[in-house]
């Protein structure tokens, strides 16, 4: 499994019309969550924030929103953002181009955002563009610090470590409220909250 901890620039200048960074504004980090909403591990992560004041976007699968709409209807109630993840969490790179975007516009029945990440962060070209305009309009949210929480291979420490060394003001930061993660969520995103807040940072929706 090859993956970036810290997306390397050029990447970024590869593919500037996706959004990869916020704006830099001072000690602010945009906290991101993909793949749920989950009915355990979705109400921790809020609870979680909830200590800190902190505010972060939940980028959702739509056939998950329909199996959990409280828990979606209590991350808006909170003040967080929420993003179109597909409706079945579709590798763009393996699908034909009409499948992906049909499931994305199946999506957006169930969640109502202008914000979109591809899962695995794969996506063609040509289903960005289709993205980015009308009649969908959506701004493509990538990341610049993966916490690799997904990676059953490393310890808790490691996936707090990822986001110590390579968090800045601005950053976009990856997390999952997924099963397959939480065994380094659970230890990671306390830790990680607990150090930035204690250094004055605050954590902001992506808007």
């Amino acid at each position: 499994m090859l993956y970036f901890v810290k997306t390397p620039w050029l990447l970024k200048r590869c593919y500037p019309r996706l959004i990869w960074d916020m704006p830099d504004r001072e000690k602010t980090l945009y906290l991101s969550f993909d793949d749920g909403p989950h009915p355990v591990i979705t109400p921790w992560v809020l609870d979680e924030l909830k200590k800190y004041r902190a505010r972060a976007t939940f980028f959702c699968i739509g056939k998950n929103v329909l199996a959990h709409r409280e828990i979606y209807k209590r991350i808006l109630m909170e003040g967080h953002r929420v993003g179109n993840h597909t409706q079945d969490h579709l590798n763009g790179w393996k699908v034909r181009d009409s499948v992906y975007l049909d499931n994305v516009r199946e999506a957006t029945k169930h969640i109502d955002s202008n914000l979109f990440r591809p899962p695995y962060g794969r996506i063609s070209a040509f289903q960005s563009v289709c993205l980015r305009r009308a009649p969908l309009n959506f701004s493509i949210i990538m990341w610049g610090v993966l916490s690799a929480d997904f990676d059953e291979r490393i310890s808790p420490s490691t996936c707090t470590r990822n986001v110590l060394r390579h968090a800045r003001a601005g950053s976009i930061i990856v997390f999952h409220d997924s099963e397959k993660a939480f065994e380094r969520l659970k230890i990671s995103l306390p830790q990680i909250l607990e150090h930035f807040a204690g250094l004055g940072y605050g954590f902001e929706s992506i808007r």
